[in-house]
């Protein structure tokens, strides 16, 4: 079945004084997917979230929303958005009612309409119970659950949320990682960035790794672990590494990059070529204990950190 576009992104580009930040990428995003954007720190994921929720101006290209630009039907963009910052943005010294009143009144909705909207996003924050307590008696997690309920009260076609779980408990984490599901089951298309990859794993219909301003991968979770499946890697734990060379272990079959780290070795290899008892020989013969072997399968992880040499959160 054919996905349907919702979204276009073409050359996007952007830079502050000599510095370029954004480096015309280009994609798209397809109605009820979940998109999620991963980068390390520096890769220019805020900058393009920026753009997209029209907070901050690119320097080149354009973005265009069910085949207009949004640069012309700018108001038009904004009442079909849900934006979900990654700073709390609520009132501290109003009730979660008042806060949804105010959020959901400004996208136009009033008498009857605003009443039931208030009651589903309650309903949908898991906060009914807590509607009249004022938002600074609220834990981080409850914040935030609201904060996402203020943002989706009016029906949004598209939902932007940047990093909208850091610094909260798990049971929240998973109330709003639950949240996203049904949004998505009810037809809503959500970007989404993230700092954990156990997210994207549970909520990611498609992926776009980004690095140093640029797009250097897309694709499903599955599409993106099959690039590097024909790899796996193997972490040796030595008691003492001294003898071991690197390029001794490069001279057996299968073997593609060798990484010492202190006392840890970690050896990539193509996938069924079975050679791990002639590194283990190479090893002992030169003298090296082992104190532990673990194999790992391709992961998303394992993908990020091949095509940026970097850990998500670095």
């Amino acid at each position: 079945m054919k996905m349907e576009e919702i979204m276009r992104v073409s050359q996007l580009s952007k830079s502050f004084k000599d510095k370029e930040v954004l480096k015309g990428i280009s994609f798209q995003v397809y109605r009820g997917e979940v998109l999620c954007i991963l980068g390390p720190n520096g890769a220019g994921k805020s900058t393009t979230i920026n753009i997209l929720t029209a907070v901050l101006g690119s320097s080149g290209g354009e973005i265009s929303f069910k085949g207009n630009k949004i640069s012309r039907r700018l108001k038009d963009y904004k009442q079909v958005l849900g934006i979900v910052p990654q700073d709390i943005a609520l009132y501290e010294e109003l009730s979660a009612e008042q806060n949804l009143k105010f959020f959901a009144s400004l996208y136009g909705l009033q008498g009857k309409a605003l009443l039931n909207a208030v009651e589903e996003a309650l309903e949908f924050a898991g906060l009914t119970d807590r509607r009249n307590d004022k938002v600074k008696t609220f834990s981080g997690g409850m914040k935030r659950r609201l904060n996402i309920a203020c943002a989706i009260a009016h029906h949004p076609e598209l939902v932007i949320m940047d990093e909208p779980t850091v610094g909260i408990d798990p049971q929240s984490r998973n109330h709003i990682l639950d949240s996203i599901r049904k949004l998505q089951a009810n037809g809503m298309t959500v970007i989404y960035t993230t700092h954990y990859m156990e997210e994207v794993e549970a909520i990611s219909s498609r992926i776009i790794i980004m690095d140093h301003g640029s797009i250097i991968a897309e694709g499903t979770k599955e599409t993106l672990k099959e690039s590097i499946g024909n790899e796996k890697c193997y972490t040796i734990e030595l008691e003492e590494s001294r003898n071991v060379k690197e390029e001794e272990l490069f001279s057996i079959e299968g073997v593609k990059s060798v990484k010492v780290k202190g006392d840890i070795l970690e050896v990539t290899s193509i996938k069924g070529i079975e050679n791990l008892d002639r590194i283990i020989a190479l090893l002992s013969d030169r003298g090296e204990k082992i104190r532990n072997i673990a194999s790992e399968a391709a992961s998303l992880e394992t993908v990020f950190l091949k095509l940026t040499g970097r850990k998500l959160r670095d």
